[in-house]
């Protein structure tokens, strides 16, 4: 499709209020699903996508993730007394270390199914069982959180962004399904996790002797949850589909490096809002990869770039600033390592 120089403007103007307003007014930032899905409206407008079939489309993709969540938060909330007793015995049988590397496994694993939001919230129910200091939290919030971005991405329900790439590319050439991203990056998700997983682990040891307990969430907390994710999950697809037109003019045509460091813009705005505006199916496979490891690992460095980061930083206080302290060097030399591997095989 081709674009007119009044669409390409308007575009223009969309995707910087996407990645700036939030941080300039304080409303887009706390409202952010209805932000998105008031841009996402202007973007397919702008874009004259506008169909029956995109509505049904938005109307019925959000369903699945949607579902998930709110599934996976009721059982998480029947279930949390019992996650919190198993995490008290496997610290004392096997020792703290050992108990922090494999919960993260575990948990980057299985957020692919559970979805990294319920993640997130067992990732914080284990940090206060474990009852370990402030210092050592914060490590294994950080680091946890990378993990579980990265391992969210394997299926389909995992997170937002794996939702949005893979219905984006379901068509030709790509024809992605459930497990594509697992088929597609699995060489880079798993090594990252056990990086991630280790990095978490590397903590003092010692703990407080205090028991510290997170709150059961109310019925109305978990279905307003779902909610949301079922908007924001609308809001991605029309903002995707609205962007498509200036994605394929300018974002199809970079270089996969230039790709690459562009999107640590991740850190300062979901990744999956990014995913949305990038993505589009005339991309090469390689570009496809460098485009969504930049995604997955930047998500990591700020509060804002990823979902199970605004939940745990949300649940335990911690300051932008003490998140980018822990998370920045250590993402930034993943990414770098990364940059290099995927120049060399990709």
């Amino acid at each position: 499709m081709d674009i007119s120089h009044l669409s390409f403007v308007l575009l223009t103007i969309i995707v910087l209020s996407a990645l700036f307003l939030p941080f300039l007014w304080h409303k887009a930032e706390e409202e952010l699903e209805i932000f998105l899905f008031c841009l996402g409206v202007l973007a397919t407008t702008a874009s004259s996508c506008w169909s029956w079939d995109l509505i049904k489309h938005t109307l019925a993709h959000p369903i699945a993730i949607s579902l998930a969540v709110l599934i996976t938060g009721l059982l998480f909330n029947f279930f949390k007394d019992k996650i919190t007793y198993c995490v008290e015995f496997c610290s004392e049988k096997f020792g703290l270390k050992r108990t922090i590397f494999w919960a993260v496994v575990l948990l980057s694993f299985l957020s692919s199914i559970i979805t990294a939001i319920i993640a997130a919230l067992i990732l914080c129910e284990i940090v206060f069982a474990l009852r370990i200091n402030r210092k050592d939290s914060l490590k294994v919030i950080v680091m946890g959180c990378f993990a579980i971005g990265v391992g969210a991405v394997l299926t389909r329900i995992g997170e937002p962004l794996s939702v949005i790439v893979i219905d984006k590319l379901s068509g030709p050439p790509h024809y992605a399904g459930f497990f594509f991203l697992l088929k597609l990056l699995w060489p880079y998700i798993i090594p990252a996790i056990l990086f991630f997983a280790y990095m978490a682990s590397r903590i003092s040891g010692t703990q407080n002797k205090t028991k510290q307990r997170m709150e059961k969430e109310t019925f109305s907390v978990i279905f307003l949850r779902a909610g949301k994710i079922y908007l924001f999950i609308m809001a991605l697809v029309l903002f995707g589909e609205g962007l498509s037109p200036l994605a394929r003019a300018t974002i199809q045509k970079l270089p996969p490096s230039f790709l690459y460091w562009a999107n640590s813009f991740s850190a300062i705005l979901d990744n999956a809002t990014l995913a949305a505006a990038e993505i589009v199916p005339e991309m090469t496979t390689a570009q496809i990869e460098f485009l969504l490891i930049a995604l997955i690992i930047s998500g990591g460095f700020l509060i804002p770039g990823n979902i199970p980061n605004i939940i745990c930083a949300s649940k335990f206080k911690i300051k932008s600033s003490d998140w980018a302290r822990l998370a920045l060097p250590v993402g930034l030399g993943i990414m770098f390592i990364y940059f290099i591997i995927l120049n060399i095989f990709a």
